[in-house]
């Protein structure tokens, strides 16, 4: 299956100049929204990841069916104000601004093996950050796994020292 007939091309969104790659329609197949988590199971499989982290929202969407299915942990990674409880956090740039995330204080064991996963790998602070609060934790980052990169953004460079695993390349 070629997951790259399940993305819509949208011009100038959100801003001109922009060509967003629209996942939505893969997520509505149910067949090839299947097979994307089948390959990012197969993936969390081969690092041995024992835990996934996601990036809201997007990162919840792909990251939930991964960790169901290995019957691990899944942590979200979510911006200010909407964990409950303790937090770390950290502050980043991103394609159009910047950013800050958090995650639960006692979200990772030390020594405990990571995966994450988000649906797209742009200039890759998102990752990065989350990775970041992944070893302040002390929990070892095993894997990024995206959706789709966007190639020539910087995002990979950004995450160099990290197994990087992507289903689509733009």
């Amino acid at each position: 299956m070629n997951l790259k007939d399940y993305v819509a091309s949208i011009p100038d969104f959100p801003q001109e100049g922009v060509l967003f790659r629209d996942i939505t329609p893969l997520m509505a197949d149910g067949e090839a929204f299947h097979e994307a988590c089948e390959k990012l199971i197969d993936y969390a499989k081969k690092i041995g990841a024992q835990v996934i982290a996601g990036p809201e929202s997007r990162g919840f969407i792909f990251g939930c069916p991964v960790a169901h299915e290995l019957k691990i942990g899944f942590v979200p990674v979510r911006k200010p104000g909407k964990l409950p409880r303790k937090t770390i956090s950290y502050k980043y740039d991103l394609e159009y601004g910047s950013n800050e995330l958090h995650i639960h204080a006692d979200a990772i064991k030390p020594g405990q093996k990571v995966l994450i996963i988000d649906d797209l790998l742009a200039t890759g602070g998102t990752v990065e950050a989350t990775a970041k609060m992944v070893e302040q934790l002390g929990g070892e980052v095993v894997g990024c796994a995206f959706l789709i990169e966007l190639e020539g953004l910087g995002g990979r460079e950004k995450l160099t020292g990290y197994d990087v695993f992507t289903l689509m390349k733009y």
